[in-house]
Protein backbone atom coordinates (compact mmCIF):
# COMPACT_ATOMS: atom_id res chain seq x y z
CA UNK A 1 0.00 0.00 0.00
CA UNK A 2 1.42 3.23 -0.84
CA UNK A 3 1.87 5.87 2.29
CA UNK A 4 -0.75 8.70 1.83
CA UNK A 5 -0.40 12.20 2.43
CA UNK A 6 -3.51 12.96 5.30
CA UNK A 7 -4.57 16.03 5.92
CA UNK A 8 -7.61 17.25 8.41
CA UNK A 9 -9.70 20.44 7.38
CA UNK A 10 -12.71 21.23 9.09
CA UNK A 11 -15.04 21.12 5.50
CA UNK A 12 -14.41 19.88 2.37
CA UNK A 13 -16.22 20.70 -0.90
CA UNK A 14 -15.90 18.05 -3.83
CA UNK A 15 -16.27 19.87 -7.05
CA UNK A 16 -15.24 23.86 -8.07
CA UNK A 17 -18.86 24.91 -9.43
CA UNK A 18 -20.64 27.34 -8.51
CA UNK A 19 -22.57 25.60 -5.81
CA UNK A 20 -19.15 24.51 -3.99
CA UNK A 21 -17.89 27.98 -4.36
CA UNK A 22 -21.23 29.73 -2.66
CA UNK A 23 -20.95 27.06 -0.24
CA UNK A 24 -17.28 27.71 0.89
CA UNK A 25 -17.90 31.79 0.55
CA UNK A 26 -20.62 31.78 2.52
CA UNK A 27 -19.23 29.54 5.13
CA UNK A 28 -15.98 31.37 5.32
CA UNK A 29 -18.64 34.54 5.79
CA UNK A 30 -20.20 33.21 8.88
CA UNK A 31 -16.81 32.76 9.69
CA UNK A 32 -15.31 36.24 9.81
CA UNK A 33 -18.28 37.34 11.10
CA UNK A 34 -17.98 35.18 14.21
CA UNK A 35 -14.36 35.70 14.74
CA UNK A 36 -13.56 32.00 14.21
CA UNK A 37 -11.08 30.18 11.92
CA UNK A 38 -12.29 27.43 9.57
CA UNK A 39 -9.86 25.11 7.58
CA UNK A 40 -11.82 24.99 4.15
CA UNK A 41 -10.89 22.90 1.02
CA UNK A 42 -12.50 23.00 -2.27
CA UNK A 43 -10.87 20.70 -4.28
CA UNK A 44 -11.76 20.37 -8.61
CA UNK A 45 -10.06 17.68 -10.93
CA UNK A 46 -9.71 20.33 -13.33
CA UNK A 47 -6.11 21.72 -13.81
CA UNK A 48 -7.44 25.28 -13.16
CA UNK A 49 -10.76 26.19 -11.51
CA UNK A 50 -13.83 26.52 -13.88
CA UNK A 51 -11.94 24.60 -16.57
CA UNK A 52 -14.60 21.99 -16.77
CA UNK A 53 -17.22 24.71 -16.28
CA UNK A 54 -19.94 24.67 -19.70
CA UNK A 55 -23.40 25.69 -19.49
CA UNK A 56 -25.61 27.74 -21.79
CA UNK A 57 -25.93 30.71 -19.82
CA UNK A 58 -28.05 33.08 -19.30
CA UNK A 59 -27.70 33.17 -15.76
CA UNK A 60 -30.74 34.13 -12.76
CA UNK A 61 -29.00 36.69 -10.04
CA UNK A 62 -30.72 35.91 -7.56
CA UNK A 63 -28.30 33.67 -5.29
CA UNK A 64 -25.66 35.30 -6.12
CA UNK A 65 -26.76 39.13 -5.11
CA UNK A 66 -27.47 37.39 -1.90
CA UNK A 67 -24.07 36.08 -1.45
CA UNK A 68 -22.14 39.26 -2.68
CA UNK A 69 -24.49 42.07 -2.92
CA UNK A 70 -21.96 44.20 -4.77
CA UNK A 71 -21.04 41.49 -7.48
CA UNK A 72 -21.23 44.06 -10.16
CA UNK A 73 -19.08 46.06 -8.46
CA UNK A 74 -16.37 43.49 -8.10
CA UNK A 75 -16.62 42.53 -11.21
CA UNK A 76 -18.35 39.35 -11.99
CA UNK A 77 -17.76 38.42 -15.16
CA UNK A 78 -20.66 38.56 -17.15
CA UNK A 79 -21.13 39.29 -20.90
CA UNK A 80 -24.06 41.64 -21.11
CA UNK A 81 -27.87 42.05 -19.64
CA UNK A 82 -30.12 40.04 -21.59
CA UNK A 83 -31.11 42.22 -24.31
CA UNK A 84 -33.66 40.54 -26.53
CA UNK A 85 -35.55 36.95 -25.78
CA UNK A 86 -36.93 34.69 -28.46
CA UNK A 87 -38.57 31.60 -29.21
CA UNK A 88 -38.37 29.83 -32.41
CA UNK A 89 -40.54 27.11 -33.92
CA UNK A 90 -37.99 25.28 -36.55
CA UNK A 91 -39.17 23.17 -39.33
CA UNK A 92 -36.43 21.42 -41.74
CA UNK A 93 -36.65 24.39 -43.73
CA UNK A 94 -38.26 27.43 -42.31
CA UNK A 95 -39.05 29.06 -38.49
CA UNK A 96 -41.75 30.47 -37.08
CA UNK A 97 -41.20 33.08 -34.47
CA UNK A 98 -43.27 32.79 -31.22
CA UNK A 99 -45.85 35.89 -30.50
CA UNK A 100 -44.98 36.22 -27.40
CA UNK A 101 -42.43 34.16 -24.88
CA UNK A 102 -43.45 31.74 -22.18
CA UNK A 103 -42.84 33.27 -18.93
CA UNK A 104 -40.41 30.74 -17.47
CA UNK A 105 -38.10 31.83 -20.33
CA UNK A 106 -38.59 35.52 -19.84
CA UNK A 107 -35.38 36.20 -19.34
CA UNK A 108 -35.58 40.59 -18.50
CA UNK A 109 -33.15 41.17 -15.48
CA UNK A 110 -31.07 38.26 -16.43
CA UNK A 111 -27.50 38.04 -17.60
CA UNK A 112 -26.01 35.92 -20.49
CA UNK A 113 -22.60 34.25 -18.87
CA UNK A 114 -19.84 31.88 -19.00
CA UNK A 115 -19.87 29.33 -16.56
CA UNK A 116 -15.85 28.90 -16.80
CA UNK A 117 -15.48 32.62 -16.26
CA UNK A 118 -17.71 32.83 -13.45
CA UNK A 119 -16.87 29.83 -11.32
CA UNK A 120 -13.08 31.24 -12.19
CA UNK A 121 -14.12 34.53 -10.67
CA UNK A 122 -15.68 32.81 -7.16
CA UNK A 123 -12.86 30.82 -7.01
CA UNK A 124 -10.51 34.01 -6.80
CA UNK A 125 -13.74 35.22 -4.38
CA UNK A 126 -13.51 32.18 -1.60
CA UNK A 127 -9.95 32.50 -2.23
CA UNK A 128 -9.77 36.40 -0.95
CA UNK A 129 -11.62 34.95 2.13
CA UNK A 130 -9.45 32.49 3.18
CA UNK A 131 -10.43 29.30 1.64
CA UNK A 132 -8.22 26.72 0.33
CA UNK A 133 -9.26 26.20 -3.48
CA UNK A 134 -6.78 23.79 -5.27
CA UNK A 135 -7.04 22.19 -8.74
CA UNK A 136 -5.71 19.12 -10.08
CA UNK A 137 -7.31 16.80 -7.19
CA UNK A 138 -10.00 14.29 -8.49
CA UNK A 139 -12.29 12.85 -5.82
CA UNK A 140 -11.86 9.25 -6.26
CA UNK A 141 -13.26 7.41 -3.51
CA UNK A 142 -15.22 8.20 -0.51
CA UNK A 143 -13.84 7.78 3.09
CA UNK A 144 -15.92 5.85 5.64
CA UNK A 145 -16.27 5.03 9.32
CA UNK A 146 -18.77 2.70 8.97
CA UNK A 147 -21.70 4.79 7.51
CA UNK A 148 -20.61 8.08 8.01
CA UNK A 149 -18.51 10.05 5.42
CA UNK A 150 -15.28 11.00 7.12
CA UNK A 151 -13.50 11.99 3.92
CA UNK A 152 -12.06 11.26 -0.08
CA UNK A 153 -9.05 10.10 -0.96
CA UNK A 154 -7.63 11.92 -4.25
CA UNK A 155 -6.71 9.93 -7.59
CA UNK A 156 -2.86 9.02 -7.97
CA UNK A 157 -0.86 10.55 -10.25
CA UNK A 158 1.73 8.67 -12.62
CA UNK A 159 0.32 5.48 -12.96
CA UNK A 160 0.82 3.39 -16.59
CA UNK A 161 -1.86 2.00 -18.26
CA UNK A 162 -1.25 -1.42 -16.80
CA UNK A 163 -1.66 0.28 -13.46
CA UNK A 164 1.69 -0.20 -12.41
CA UNK A 165 3.35 3.70 -10.91
CA UNK A 166 5.74 5.45 -13.29
CA UNK A 167 8.71 7.48 -12.24
CA UNK A 168 6.61 10.43 -11.63
CA UNK A 169 4.22 8.07 -9.30
CA UNK A 170 2.66 10.48 -6.88
CA UNK A 171 -0.23 8.72 -4.41
CA UNK A 172 -3.10 10.54 -3.99
CA UNK A 173 -4.12 12.48 -0.30
CA UNK A 174 -6.69 11.41 2.06
CA UNK A 175 -8.48 14.71 2.88
CA UNK A 176 -10.38 14.02 6.37
CA UNK A 177 -13.04 16.19 7.26
CA UNK A 178 -15.74 17.02 9.63
CA UNK A 179 -17.93 17.72 7.20
CA UNK A 180 -17.74 16.73 3.11
CA UNK A 181 -20.11 18.60 0.71
CA UNK A 182 -20.19 17.24 -2.60
CA UNK A 183 -20.83 19.01 -6.04
CA UNK A 184 -19.00 17.12 -8.60
CA UNK A 185 -21.89 18.29 -11.24
CA UNK A 186 -24.39 15.87 -12.69
CA UNK A 187 -23.27 11.86 -11.86
CA UNK A 188 -21.01 12.58 -10.31
CA UNK A 189 -18.37 9.81 -9.27
CA UNK A 190 -18.53 10.20 -5.14
CA UNK A 191 -22.22 11.10 -5.40
CA UNK A 192 -22.85 8.00 -7.51
CA UNK A 193 -20.79 5.73 -4.41
CA UNK A 194 -22.97 7.49 -1.91
CA UNK A 195 -26.38 7.52 -2.93
CA UNK A 196 -26.69 3.47 -3.47
CA UNK A 197 -25.27 2.81 -0.15
CA UNK A 198 -26.64 5.09 2.04
CA UNK A 199 -30.59 4.92 0.33
CA UNK A 200 -30.01 8.59 -0.69
CA UNK A 201 -32.59 8.02 -3.37
CA UNK A 202 -35.15 5.44 -1.72
CA UNK A 203 -38.84 6.78 -2.28
CA UNK A 204 -37.66 9.13 -5.27
CA UNK A 205 -38.32 9.24 -8.91
CA UNK A 206 -35.25 8.37 -10.94
CA UNK A 207 -32.95 11.00 -12.29
CA UNK A 208 -33.34 11.37 -16.23
CA UNK A 209 -30.68 13.26 -17.35
CA UNK A 210 -30.39 15.75 -21.33
CA UNK A 211 -26.73 16.15 -23.10
CA UNK A 212 -26.03 19.24 -24.03
CA UNK A 213 -23.76 20.16 -27.03
CA UNK A 214 -22.34 23.51 -27.78
CA UNK A 215 -20.36 25.13 -29.57
CA UNK A 216 -18.49 28.84 -29.17
CA UNK A 217 -18.20 30.80 -32.43
CA UNK A 218 -16.29 33.90 -33.47
CA UNK A 219 -18.60 36.53 -36.05
CA UNK A 220 -17.31 38.86 -38.19
CA UNK A 221 -19.61 41.52 -37.41
CA UNK A 222 -22.00 42.45 -34.86
CA UNK A 223 -24.83 40.26 -36.60
CA UNK A 224 -25.91 39.10 -33.50
CA UNK A 225 -25.77 41.45 -30.02
CA UNK A 226 -24.72 40.50 -27.06
CA UNK A 227 -27.33 39.97 -24.80
CA UNK A 228 -29.54 38.17 -27.55
CA UNK A 229 -31.05 35.37 -26.24
CA UNK A 230 -32.95 32.49 -28.71
CA UNK A 231 -34.02 29.26 -28.28
CA UNK A 232 -35.50 27.24 -30.61
CA UNK A 233 -37.96 23.93 -31.03
CA UNK A 234 -38.70 21.57 -33.09
CA UNK A 235 -36.20 20.46 -36.02
CA UNK A 236 -33.68 18.71 -35.70
CA UNK A 237 -34.96 16.73 -33.54
CA UNK A 238 -38.12 13.93 -34.08
CA UNK A 239 -41.29 15.25 -31.42
CA UNK A 240 -40.77 12.16 -29.67
CA UNK A 241 -37.49 13.01 -28.34
CA UNK A 242 -37.17 16.03 -25.99
CA UNK A 243 -34.49 18.37 -26.33
CA UNK A 244 -34.51 21.71 -28.28
CA UNK A 245 -31.49 24.35 -29.14
CA UNK A 246 -30.30 28.09 -28.32
CA UNK A 247 -28.26 30.50 -29.65
CA UNK A 248 -27.00 33.76 -26.93
CA UNK A 249 -24.92 36.55 -27.89
CA UNK A 250 -21.98 37.07 -25.81
CA UNK A 251 -19.59 40.09 -25.92
CA UNK A 252 -16.85 40.42 -28.69
CA UNK A 253 -19.52 39.31 -31.15
CA UNK A 254 -18.60 35.56 -30.01
CA UNK A 255 -21.83 33.26 -30.49
CA UNK A 256 -23.47 30.95 -27.84
CA UNK A 257 -25.01 27.50 -29.96
CA UNK A 258 -25.94 24.75 -28.92
CA UNK A 259 -28.27 21.59 -28.96
CA UNK A 260 -30.23 19.53 -25.87
CA UNK A 261 -30.99 15.91 -26.35
CA UNK A 262 -32.88 14.19 -24.19
CA UNK A 263 -31.13 10.93 -22.95
CA UNK A 264 -34.45 9.34 -22.69
CA UNK A 265 -34.61 8.99 -26.38
CA UNK A 266 -36.12 5.79 -28.09
CA UNK A 267 -34.15 5.08 -31.40
CA UNK A 268 -30.69 4.13 -30.22
CA UNK A 269 -28.99 5.75 -32.95
CA UNK A 270 -29.82 9.25 -31.48
CA UNK A 271 -26.27 11.16 -31.57
CA UNK A 272 -26.38 14.52 -29.46
CA UNK A 273 -23.41 15.89 -31.37
CA UNK A 274 -25.08 15.27 -35.05
CA UNK A 275 -27.89 17.01 -33.67
CA UNK A 276 -25.96 20.11 -32.83
CA UNK A 277 -24.81 19.91 -36.74
CA UNK A 278 -28.13 19.20 -37.82
CA UNK A 279 -29.33 22.25 -36.71
CA UNK A 280 -26.80 24.34 -37.83
CA UNK A 281 -27.51 23.09 -41.50
CA UNK A 282 -30.82 25.33 -40.56
CA UNK A 283 -30.74 27.86 -43.16
CA UNK A 284 -31.61 30.42 -39.94
CA UNK A 285 -28.94 28.96 -38.45
CA UNK A 286 -26.53 29.04 -41.20
CA UNK A 287 -27.27 32.55 -42.08
CA UNK A 288 -25.97 33.50 -38.91
CA UNK A 289 -22.65 31.55 -38.90
CA UNK A 290 -21.67 32.78 -42.55
CA UNK A 291 -18.06 33.81 -42.57
CA UNK A 292 -17.61 32.89 -38.86
CA UNK A 293 -14.96 30.84 -37.61
CA UNK A 294 -15.19 27.93 -34.70
CA UNK A 295 -13.27 28.39 -31.23
CA UNK A 296 -14.76 26.23 -28.83
CA UNK A 297 -16.66 23.08 -28.09
CA UNK A 298 -17.71 21.17 -25.23
CA UNK A 299 -20.48 18.86 -23.93
CA UNK A 300 -22.40 18.27 -20.50
CA UNK A 301 -24.99 16.08 -19.07
CA UNK A 302 -27.87 18.34 -17.73
CA UNK A 303 -30.02 16.41 -14.41
CA UNK A 304 -33.47 17.13 -15.76
CA UNK A 305 -35.65 14.77 -13.72
CA UNK A 306 -36.77 17.72 -11.26
CA UNK A 307 -38.19 17.90 -7.58
CA UNK A 308 -39.46 14.59 -6.98
CA UNK A 309 -35.96 12.75 -8.44
CA UNK A 310 -33.66 14.56 -6.24
CA UNK A 311 -31.96 12.44 -3.79
CA UNK A 312 -31.91 13.18 0.26
CA UNK A 313 -29.30 15.68 0.39
CA UNK A 314 -27.54 14.73 3.51
CA UNK A 315 -26.73 11.75 6.15
CA UNK A 316 -23.73 11.70 8.29
CA UNK A 317 -20.72 13.70 7.79
CA UNK A 318 -22.08 14.61 4.00
CA UNK A 319 -24.35 17.03 1.95
CA UNK A 320 -25.15 17.35 -1.03
CA UNK A 321 -25.33 20.43 -3.78
CA UNK A 322 -25.37 21.85 -7.20
CA UNK A 323 -26.32 19.22 -10.11
CA UNK A 324 -25.18 16.42 -7.64
CA UNK A 325 -28.10 16.98 -5.68
CA UNK A 326 -30.46 18.14 -8.69
CA UNK A 327 -30.71 21.58 -8.41
CA UNK A 328 -32.02 22.38 -11.69
CA UNK A 329 -35.34 23.98 -12.90
CA UNK A 330 -35.51 22.88 -16.88
CA UNK A 331 -38.77 24.70 -17.75
CA UNK A 332 -36.34 27.75 -16.88
CA UNK A 333 -33.51 26.27 -18.45
CA UNK A 334 -31.40 27.86 -15.55
CA UNK A 335 -29.66 25.69 -12.57
CA UNK A 336 -26.69 28.23 -11.89
CA UNK A 337 -28.61 30.05 -9.55
CA UNK A 338 -30.61 27.35 -7.72
CA UNK A 339 -26.98 25.44 -7.41
CA UNK A 340 -25.47 28.59 -5.61
CA UNK A 341 -28.46 28.87 -3.25
CA UNK A 342 -27.78 25.13 -2.44
CA UNK A 343 -24.13 26.08 -1.53
CA UNK A 344 -25.28 28.71 0.81
CA UNK A 345 -28.01 26.88 2.10
CA UNK A 346 -25.41 23.58 3.23
CA UNK A 347 -22.75 26.23 4.15
CA UNK A 348 -25.15 27.54 6.74
CA UNK A 349 -25.74 24.14 7.97
CA UNK A 350 -22.08 22.99 8.56
CA UNK A 351 -22.16 26.32 10.13
CA UNK A 352 -24.28 25.17 12.82
CA UNK A 353 -22.99 22.19 12.74
CA UNK A 354 -19.39 23.20 13.19
CA UNK A 355 -21.13 25.32 16.26
CA UNK A 356 -22.55 22.60 17.82
CA UNK A 357 -19.78 20.27 17.02
CA UNK A 358 -22.56 17.32 15.88
CA UNK A 359 -21.96 16.16 12.17
CA UNK A 360 -24.60 13.30 12.24
CA UNK A 361 -27.53 12.82 9.53
CA UNK A 362 -30.10 14.35 12.71
CA UNK A 363 -27.83 17.81 12.25
CA UNK A 364 -27.25 18.08 9.11
CA UNK A 365 -31.24 17.04 8.35
CA UNK A 366 -31.72 21.01 8.71
CA UNK A 367 -30.08 21.38 5.19
CA UNK A 368 -33.39 19.91 4.00
CA UNK A 369 -35.32 22.00 6.14
CA UNK A 370 -33.42 25.35 4.62
CA UNK A 371 -34.15 24.23 1.47
CA UNK A 372 -38.24 23.58 2.40
CA UNK A 373 -38.08 27.59 3.55
CA UNK A 374 -36.49 28.99 0.34
CA UNK A 375 -37.33 30.25 -2.67
CA UNK A 376 -35.23 27.61 -4.37
CA UNK A 377 -38.02 25.52 -3.06
CA UNK A 378 -41.04 26.55 -4.45
CA UNK A 379 -39.10 27.15 -8.26
CA UNK A 380 -38.16 23.73 -8.05
CA UNK A 381 -42.25 22.12 -6.82
CA UNK A 382 -43.84 24.32 -9.74
CA UNK A 383 -41.44 22.89 -12.45
CA UNK A 384 -41.89 19.82 -10.61
CA UNK A 385 -43.70 17.99 -13.41
CA UNK A 386 -42.04 19.72 -16.79
CA UNK A 387 -39.38 17.15 -18.15
CA UNK A 388 -41.92 13.96 -17.66
CA UNK A 389 -44.61 15.65 -19.66
CA UNK A 390 -42.72 15.34 -22.85
CA UNK A 391 -42.39 11.40 -22.76
CA UNK A 392 -45.75 11.52 -24.74
CA UNK A 393 -43.49 13.71 -27.15
CA UNK A 394 -42.90 17.62 -27.57
CA UNK A 395 -46.96 19.04 -28.19
CA UNK A 396 -47.89 17.18 -25.39
CA UNK A 397 -44.85 18.34 -22.94
CA UNK A 398 -45.16 21.90 -24.19
CA UNK A 399 -49.35 21.76 -23.29
CA UNK A 400 -48.14 20.14 -20.28
CA UNK A 401 -45.23 22.92 -19.29
CA UNK A 402 -47.71 25.80 -20.08
CA UNK A 403 -50.39 24.48 -17.71
CA UNK A 404 -48.05 23.77 -15.24
CA UNK A 405 -47.42 27.57 -15.26
CA UNK A 406 -50.83 28.46 -14.36
CA UNK A 407 -51.21 25.66 -11.77
CA UNK A 408 -48.36 25.31 -9.72
CA UNK A 409 -47.00 22.60 -11.36
CA UNK A 410 -49.81 20.12 -11.81
CA UNK A 411 -49.39 18.16 -14.42
CA UNK A 412 -52.81 17.54 -17.30
CA UNK A 413 -55.63 16.65 -15.52
CA UNK A 414 -54.25 18.41 -11.91
CA UNK A 415 -52.00 15.56 -11.29
CA UNK A 416 -49.27 16.47 -8.53
CA UNK A 417 -46.54 14.05 -9.79
CA UNK A 418 -45.80 12.34 -12.94
CA UNK A 419 -43.73 9.11 -12.45
CA UNK A 420 -41.30 8.38 -15.03
CA UNK A 421 -38.77 5.49 -15.53
CA UNK A 422 -34.73 6.18 -16.27
CA UNK A 423 -34.21 7.33 -19.65
CA UNK A 424 -32.15 4.23 -21.06
CA UNK A 425 -34.95 2.28 -20.08
CA UNK A 426 -36.56 4.01 -22.89
CA UNK A 427 -34.25 2.77 -25.76
CA UNK A 428 -35.81 0.75 -27.52
CA UNK A 429 -34.18 -2.61 -29.52
CA UNK A 430 -33.29 -2.24 -32.97
CA UNK A 431 -31.97 -5.26 -34.01
CA UNK A 432 -28.26 -5.56 -35.59
CA UNK A 433 -27.35 -2.46 -37.54
CA UNK A 434 -30.54 -0.33 -36.55
CA UNK A 435 -31.82 2.53 -39.03
CA UNK A 436 -29.65 5.61 -38.51
CA UNK A 437 -31.52 9.05 -37.69
CA UNK A 438 -30.65 11.78 -40.42
CA UNK A 439 -26.95 12.60 -40.53
CA UNK A 440 -25.39 15.81 -40.79
CA UNK A 441 -23.11 16.30 -43.84
CA UNK A 442 -19.79 17.13 -42.68
CA UNK A 443 -17.77 20.23 -44.47
CA UNK A 444 -15.53 20.85 -41.25
CA UNK A 445 -16.53 24.71 -42.25
CA UNK A 446 -19.81 25.03 -40.65
CA UNK A 447 -20.38 21.38 -39.34
CA UNK A 448 -17.67 19.38 -37.78
CA UNK A 449 -16.85 15.50 -37.25
CA UNK A 450 -16.21 14.64 -33.35
CA UNK A 451 -12.70 14.64 -34.09
CA UNK A 452 -12.46 18.01 -35.01
CA UNK A 453 -14.91 19.46 -31.98
CA UNK A 454 -12.55 17.06 -29.25
CA UNK A 455 -9.96 19.05 -30.84
CA UNK A 456 -11.52 22.56 -30.00
CA UNK A 457 -12.27 22.02 -26.48
CA UNK A 458 -9.03 21.70 -25.75
CA UNK A 459 -8.93 18.51 -24.23
CA UNK A 460 -5.91 16.71 -23.33
CA UNK A 461 -4.97 13.33 -21.55
CA UNK A 462 -1.93 11.52 -21.13
CA UNK A 463 -1.90 7.85 -23.02
CA UNK A 464 -0.21 6.03 -20.47
CA UNK A 465 -2.71 5.48 -17.80
CA UNK A 466 -5.67 3.29 -17.09
CA UNK A 467 -8.36 4.58 -18.99
CA UNK A 468 -10.93 6.32 -16.82
CA UNK A 469 -13.63 4.57 -18.73
CA UNK A 470 -14.66 1.57 -16.68
CA UNK A 471 -16.67 -1.00 -18.89
CA UNK A 472 -17.58 -3.99 -16.79
CA UNK A 473 -18.02 -6.41 -19.58
CA UNK A 474 -16.82 -5.77 -23.34
CA UNK A 475 -18.63 -9.00 -23.95
CA UNK A 476 -21.80 -7.46 -23.50
CA UNK A 477 -21.19 -5.32 -26.30
CA UNK A 478 -20.46 -7.90 -28.81
CA UNK A 479 -22.89 -10.57 -27.25
CA UNK A 480 -25.80 -8.70 -26.48
CA UNK A 481 -25.35 -5.04 -27.53
CA UNK A 482 -24.35 -5.47 -31.19
CA UNK A 483 -27.63 -7.24 -31.57
CA UNK A 484 -30.07 -5.96 -29.86
CA UNK A 485 -29.12 -2.27 -30.14
CA UNK A 486 -26.68 -1.58 -32.57
CA UNK A 487 -24.40 -0.30 -29.98
CA UNK A 488 -25.16 2.88 -29.62
CA UNK A 489 -22.04 4.09 -27.50
CA UNK A 490 -20.81 5.06 -31.20
CA UNK A 491 -23.91 7.68 -31.39
CA UNK A 492 -24.65 8.88 -27.88
CA UNK A 493 -20.91 9.67 -26.80
CA UNK A 494 -20.02 13.47 -28.05
CA UNK A 495 -16.36 12.92 -28.45
CA UNK A 496 -16.20 9.79 -30.63
CA UNK A 497 -14.77 7.62 -27.55
CA UNK A 498 -16.37 4.38 -28.09
CA UNK A 499 -15.29 2.55 -31.55
CA UNK A 500 -16.94 -0.64 -31.49
CA UNK A 501 -15.20 -3.20 -34.00
CA UNK A 502 -18.00 -6.03 -33.88
CA UNK A 503 -18.70 -7.85 -37.52
CA UNK A 504 -20.82 -11.21 -38.29
CA UNK A 505 -19.18 -14.15 -38.20
CA UNK A 506 -19.63 -17.26 -40.50
CA UNK A 507 -20.92 -19.06 -38.22
CA UNK A 508 -23.65 -16.55 -37.17
CA UNK A 509 -21.78 -15.09 -33.92
CA UNK A 510 -20.02 -12.17 -33.80
CA UNK A 511 -16.18 -11.49 -33.36
CA UNK A 512 -14.77 -8.07 -32.84
CA UNK A 513 -13.69 -5.81 -29.47
CA UNK A 514 -14.63 -2.21 -28.41
CA UNK A 515 -11.71 0.03 -28.47
CA UNK A 516 -12.17 2.57 -26.04
CA UNK A 517 -10.41 6.22 -26.94
CA UNK A 518 -10.81 7.73 -23.67
CA UNK A 519 -8.28 10.51 -24.55
CA UNK A 520 -10.69 11.86 -26.73
CA UNK A 521 -13.34 12.44 -23.59
CA UNK A 522 -14.69 15.67 -22.75
CA UNK A 523 -15.89 14.35 -19.27
CA UNK A 524 -19.88 15.02 -20.08
CA UNK A 525 -20.93 12.09 -18.34
CA UNK A 526 -23.35 11.03 -21.11
CA UNK A 527 -22.00 7.32 -21.18
CA UNK A 528 -22.30 6.51 -17.75
CA UNK A 529 -25.80 7.87 -18.05
CA UNK A 530 -27.07 5.99 -21.46
CA UNK A 531 -25.95 2.87 -21.74
CA UNK A 532 -28.50 0.57 -21.79
CA UNK A 533 -27.38 -2.19 -19.98
CA UNK A 534 -25.69 0.56 -16.96
CA UNK A 535 -21.96 -1.14 -17.58
CA UNK A 536 -20.29 1.26 -17.95
CA UNK A 537 -18.69 3.82 -14.94
CA UNK A 538 -16.83 7.15 -15.54
CA UNK A 539 -14.24 8.14 -12.91
CA UNK A 540 -11.95 10.48 -13.01
CA UNK A 541 -8.61 10.66 -15.04
CA UNK A 542 -5.49 11.83 -13.18
CA UNK A 543 -5.71 15.34 -11.64
CA UNK A 544 -5.58 18.12 -13.93
CA UNK A 545 -6.67 16.63 -17.28
CA UNK A 546 -9.37 16.84 -19.99
CA UNK A 547 -10.88 19.61 -21.37
CA UNK A 548 -10.57 23.16 -21.04
CA UNK A 549 -13.82 25.04 -21.70
CA UNK A 550 -12.35 28.88 -21.95
CA UNK A 551 -15.50 31.21 -22.62
CA UNK A 552 -17.95 28.01 -22.17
Amino acid sequence: MPQRDQLEVDVLFVGAGPASLAGAIRLAQLAKDAGRELEILVIDKAAEIGNHGLSGAVMDPRALAELLPNWLELGAPIESPVTSDELWFLTAGGKIKAPFTPPPLNNHGKYVASLQRMSKWLGAQAEALGVQVFGEFPGQELLWDGGRVIGVRTGDKGVDHLGKPKANYEPGADLLAKIVILGEGPRGTLAKQAIPRLGLDEGKEPMVYAAGVKELWQLPDGRFPAGSVVHTLGYPLPRETFGGGFIYGMSGNVLDIGQVTGLDYKNPTTDPHNELQRLKEHPAIRALLDGAKLIRYGAKAIPEGGFFAMPRPYADGLMLVGDSAGFLNGMRLKGIHLAMKSGMMAAETAWDALTAERYDAAQLQAYERRFKDSWAYGEMRSSRNFHQGFEHGMWAGMFNAGLSTFTGGRAFGFIDKLHAKPGYEMMEKAGYRPTETPRAKIDNVLTFDKLTDVFNSGTIHEEDQPSHLHVADTNVCRDRCTVEYGNPCAYFCPAKVYEPMFEKNGDGGIDGRLQINFTNCVHCKTCDIADPYQIITWVPPQGGEGPVYTGM
